[in-house]
């Protein structure tokens, strides 16, 4: 008989989630269309900067291991 308190709590969790998706749907897809269209990249101005970066030397003693010591 502790079937149907189980199966209540389960349907009613699907009804809370899938009322949950369908009102948040709205919004999500709203998010989604303001921030594909303020998004712009220029890739070949990326690519040149990444080509020119500084190089510094740098002394890196790591892996060394002592003879003996």
């Amino acid at each position: 008989m502790r079937v149907h308190p189980i199966a209540a709590a389960t349907i009613f969790l699907l009804v809370v989630v899938g009322a949950k998706l369908f009102f948040l749907s709205g919004l999500i897809a709203a998010a989604d269309v303001g921030a594909t269209r303020s998004v712009s990249v220029d890739l070949s101005e990326m690519h040149h900067k990444l080509k020119n970066l500084p190089v510094e030397k740098i002394h890196d003693m790591t892996f060394v291991f002592s003879n003996g010591d």
